[in-house]
């Protein structure tokens, strides 16, 4: 073949491949669609739960003064959620003070009574009787104003105790009660839901041997709406639990994020339940049009394919192409 004849072929070949790769000049590539080996994902709704919910209790019984949370606020551990006050302390509190002041002059008077026995009895005009009576005296009359003061130290602890403190950092989730409530001690002041949030999962017993510690799920985003793949978030198992209630296993999944959820929204997460073939090729090769999606072919055709679920840079083809296809990636 003359050199101008294999220019003008190499000059065809050229501009046929430029019709395959497409004419923006971009880098292409062939893929060939072949059945792969995918995890089978069933989508479920999880419940944001908290780990464990504790119970900011009274300690004392009283009526209560002050409120000083509401549901939805965050606490740190040892905020003050709550002040119960109870008259009675404070009457009892007086009534101690009345009886210290009478046991320090009992004390007072005892001590005298003691040092002036001593003078008598150094000096030859007491007996060792009255000198071990004196001693007696003073030490009853000692240990009696001890015991009021340990009464006294009582009831301030017990007015003390009138602050309801949050036993651990997170958030109101319920307050039962009101100010001028009247409530007993041990009673519940408000419930918290600890920091550590976890998504709650059920799936149905059959799948249970598919759920262990440590898998992956992906876990989609807020409002229950199919969100593009790109917008989920990867979980862990953290823990399946050993009992199936009603015929469902539950498991708790981690995620990043939690925090900003509410206690009881939902959220959609996909579960690996074993494994299948499907017809993958790359995301890159799909484009969308109208809401219809496209892959274009070796030839040049564009195909309409109806895709599914996505593992990773690729997407699954339900409908459309058929095994060994070549399509075009940029």
């Amino acid at each position: 073949m003359p050199v101008t004849h294999l220019s003008r072929f190499a000059f065809l070949v050229a501009l046929g491949w430029g019709v395959v790769w497409g004419a923006s000049g971009t880098h292409a590539e062939l893929y060939r669609v072949e059945p792969q080996q995918v995890d089978d994902l069933k989508a479920v709704i999880g419940t944001i739960e908290s780990v464990h919910e504790v119970q900011a209790r009274a300690r004392i019984g009283g009526t209560i003064g002050s409120l000083l949370v509401k549901e939805g606020d965050a606490v740190a551990a040892g905020d003050k959620i709550a002040v119960v006050g109870d008259a009675k302390l404070a009457i009892r509190g007086k009534g101690f003070d009345a009886r210290i002041e009478s046991a320090r002059s009992a004390y007072d008077k005892a001590k005298l009574d003691f040092a002036r026995a001593q003078e008598l009895r150094s000096s030859g005009y007491g007996t060792q009787a009255k000198l071990d009576e004196a001693r007696a005296n003073l030490q009853a009359a000692e240990n009696a104003m001890r015991a009021s003061e340990a009464d006294r130290q009582e009831v301030a602890q017990q007015s003390s105790e009138g602050a309801v403190l949050a036993p651990s950092a997170g958030r109101v989730l319920k307050v039962p009660v009101a100010v001028g409530s009247v409530v007993m001690a041990g009673e519940t002041i408000a419930t918290l839901s600890q920091d550590n949030y976890v998504l709650r999962i059920e799936l149905p017993e059959r799948h249970a041997r598919f759920l262990n510690p440590g898998d992956t799920v992906q876990v989609g985003g807020r409002g229950l709406v199919e969100q593009d793949h790109e917008a989920r978030q990867t979980g862990t198992i953290r823990l399946v639990y050993p009992e199936i209630k009603n015929g469902r296993v539950i498991a708790d999944v981690t995620v990043d994020g939690l925090g900003n959820y509410f206690v009881g929204e939902r959220a959609r997460v996909y579960v690996s339940t074993g494994q299948r073939e499907a017809l993958m090729v790359p995301v890159a090769a799909v484009v969308k049009r109208a809401g219809t999606s496209f892959v274009k072919m070796r030839d040049g055709a564009e195909i309409v394919v109806q895709i599914g679920q996505v593992s990773g840079d690729k997407v699954e083809i339900l409908s459309g192409l058929q095994k060994d296809d070549e399509v075009v990636t940029p």
